[in-house]
């Protein structure tokens, strides 16, 4: 009888060995909310279909994109195309969206006001110093009424093409990641999304006024352009743009990051 187990037993050794082998790890790099939280959340899914998620989380919006350039980590998830395109120009990079996934409206907020009627003349404006969210920046002030910029449409636009600044605001430009902890020092800061909740903001309740949801900002998944036919990345794309992904991002964030897809 024990004999007879033993084809069978070598089978299965045999058909687990095999799954194990075909097991494919995937690394990406993101910023930790939501980016990170919606890659944890098709993680086990992705396990099931032999992809094993490897999510390695930054802080910064640079590294990112430079490790993956350098074929450290294989993609990438927390950007919108304006700001891809602009590292590509700026870093001699090649990278490129396989899809998007998400659009985190911009906000603007503020410790001293309550809303933005209260702007004081010459006050304080914080904005990310990357080119691609600086002018995101001052586009939403402009969309407010605050600024008017030589080119209304200028993805690219910085504080010296403003062409009219009636409350004769000043500007002070840091690294995006800043942003929420300067807050206490300036009067007004636009700020991400993703740094905004992580510092517990909620863009629904916290902002003086954001981005609609038709924002051509949506944050996409980027790869190499050489790889990017890889069937893996077709895979991680589907589970992102998922139906569940979609109740994910309505239950969890509730309005503050929606569904691009």
């Amino acid at each position: 009888m024990f004999k007879h187990w033993l084809p069978r037993l070598g089978l299965a050794l045999s058909v687990m060995a095999f799954g194990t082998a075909q097991a494919e790890k995937l690394s990406i790099a993101a910023t930790p909310v939501p980016h990170a939280e919606l890659l944890e959340f098709i993680q086990d899914d992705l396990k099931d279909q032999g992809i094993e998620l490897d999510i390695k989380v930054f802080t910064d919006y640079v590294q990112p994109n430079q490790q993956v350039a350098e074929g450290q980590i294989d993609a990438n998830f927390f950007q919108h195309k304006p700001y891809l395109d602009s590292f590509n120009k700026e870093h001699g990079t090649d990278l490129v969206s396989i899809g998007v996934v998400h659009v985190e409206p911009f906000g603007a907020y503020s410790q001293k006001i309550d809303k933005i009627a209260d702007l004081k003349e010459g006050a304080l404006v914080a904005i990310p110093n990357d080119p691609s969210n600086g002018a995101r920046a001052l586009l939403l002030l402009q969309q407010e009424g605050l600024i008017e910029l030589k080119d209304p449409s200028d993805v690219l636009a910085t504080s010296r093409d403003i062409s009219e600044n009636p409350k004769k605001l000043k500007f002070k430009e840091l690294e995006a990641a800043a942003l929420p902890r300067i807050l206490p020092d300036v009067d007004l800061a636009l700020i991400n999304t993703n740094y905004a909740l992580e510092a517990g903001l909620n863009p629904l309740d916290d902002a003086l006024f954001i981005e609609g949801v038709e924002s051509p900002y949506a944050n996409l998944v980027a790869v190499p352009v050489d790889k990017q036919e890889d069937p893996r990345f077709a895979t991680l794309l589907e589970a992102l743009q998922s139906p569940e992904v979609r109740q994910y991002i309505a239950e969890e964030y509730e309005g503050a990051i929606v569904p691009a897809f």
